[in-house]
């Protein structure tokens, strides 16, 4: 399993969520950094989700 890091934000710039998730694949990270920001009715806020190795795979601004 590869770790990545789910945060987003608040217009003012505040934490709303700030998570680690684990998946197999980076499309499966995406998949499921959607879900939960989608749980929380988040998706049209400021997020990002970048893996622990380095690298963005999904941003909102």
């Amino acid at each position: 399993m590869k770790l990545y890091y789910l945060t987003a934000y608040s217009k003012t710039g505040e934490h709303l969520i700030n998570e680690t998730l684990e998946a197999e694949t980076d499309k499966e990270a995406i998949e499921n950094a959607v879900k939960r920001l989608e749980e929380e009715n988040l998706q049209e806020l400021p997020s990002r989700l970048v893996k622990s190795s380095g690298g963005m795979l999904h941003f909102h601004p």
